[in-house]
């Protein structure tokens, strides 16, 4: 800009020099003067410009420096480290959050070890220490009421994960205008997706012993999670309202724990061997009634069925193997990053609404390799 007019000046200059020097006349005289004021509008116009562009580098800057999360600090709840799922969850948090501009230094995730006064105490230091977000996947969705009041009362906004606490407590978020939300999948649609998975074999293939009914067994995570309530209601609920009689033989409790449904699946098996399906709220637990499935001399699509949720990968391998009979995919990688994204947003000021939902897949041999290769 500044060499446009010092050029435009010159030639002005030269135009007014030539003029005089030639004896022009008055019309040749006040051409010269309109160039010469021209020139000098343009000068204003340049420095106009060179002003603003000033201020709008500023606001740039200011922009970024409000936009930098570098130096803001995250503190990340997990109920429990071993469990498979949140493994792969908590990772995938992890990862998200650097890609987007904060410090791995500043992020900092616990193990709640599956206890809630231990958890509650971890939410406690992230308090003292003045983290700028908390993500919370609780240990007891119970206890999300004294979770929220502790953290709201520290003006920290709060992200809950995975485990989603009731409807009573999330409307109070909204009456009171809370800075939290919940990210997660509605559990009730993995649960009737088990049963879909059943349903769409056809009745006649899934009651082996062609007594008119469905013969299970249900294996559930923690009874107070509300994601085990809902895929034990309604994986059963899929299969009633496709017309089918059903038969409870029994309803055990396996923690999520693929060690613990090993041994309640192998007891159940033993006592009831005209088990047709075995439902497992999680993969981890299928896993292990698989192991109990083929120790008891019986085959997977062949004389019992077996159904999960999350489809880790050695779930999908096994269903791609034909040794389970299908599972619902938990995107953790949705779920994650909306977390991430949830938490910038409560930093920057955007905001978020209370409840960022997303969708299971259902997943059997048809479409297994297609998830497992969008997991690698």
């Amino acid at each position: 800009m500044k060499k446009k007019l010092v050029s435009l000046l010159t030639v002005s200059a030269m135009t007014l020099s030539l003029l005089a020097g030639c004896g022009a006349s008055n019309t040749a005289t006040e051409t010269a003067t309109e160039v010469a004021e021209t020139a000098t509008e343009v000068a204003e116009t340049a420095t106009d410009a060179a002003e603003t562009a000033t201020e709008v580098a500023e606001t740039v800057a200011e922009s970024a420096g409000d936009s930098d999360l570098a130096d803001k600090k995250v503190g990340v709840c997990i109920y429990q480290f071993a469990d498979n799922f949140m493994t792969l969850f908590r990772t995938e948090l992890e990862n998200y959050l650097v890609s987007q501009g904060f410090s791995k230094d500043n992020i900092t995730i616990v193990d709640g070890a599956n206890d809630q006064a231990t958890q509650t105490n971890q939410i406690q230091n992230f308090i003292t220490q003045g983290v700028d977000v908390l993500i919370i996947n609780p240990v007891n969705s119970s206890s999300a009421a004294t979770i929220t009041d502790l953290v709201v009362g520290a003006e920290i906004p709060l992200v809950y994960i995975n485990r989603e606490p009731d409807a009573d407590e999330e409307a109070r978020w909204e009456s009171n205008g809370w800075n939290v939300t919940y990210v997660g999948c509605d559990a009730r649609q993995s649960g009737t997706m088990q049963g879909e998975i059943l349903v769409d074999l056809g009745q006649e293939a899934v009651d082996l012993n062609g007594d008119g009914k469905i013969q299970y067994i249900m294996i559930e995570g923690d009874p107070e999670n509300v994601d085990a309530q809902y895929r034990t209601e309604f994986s059963v609920k899929a299969l009633e309202d496709a017309g089918w009689a059903v038969d409870c033989l029994d309803d055990q409790v396996g923690n999520w724990d693929q060690a613990t449904a090993q041994q309640l699946v192998a007891n159940s098996l033993s006592a009831h061997p005209e088990t047709e399906v075995v439902f497992c709220n999680n993969d981890a637990m299928a896993l292990g009634a698989l192991q109990s499935i083929e120790a008891a001399g019986r085959k997977v699509g062949e004389d019992i069925y077996l159904v999960g949720v999350d489809a880790l990968t050695e779930a999908l391998e096994d269903v791609l193997a034909g040794t389970m009979t299908g599972t619902v995919f938990n995107d953790h990688i949705a779920q994650s990053h909306g977390a991430a994204d949830a938490a910038i947003n409560f930093i920057t000021g955007a905001g978020n609404d209370y409840y960022i939902g997303c969708d299971y897949v259902k997943v059997t041999a048809d479409n297994a390799q297609s998830v497992l290769d969008s997991l690698k």
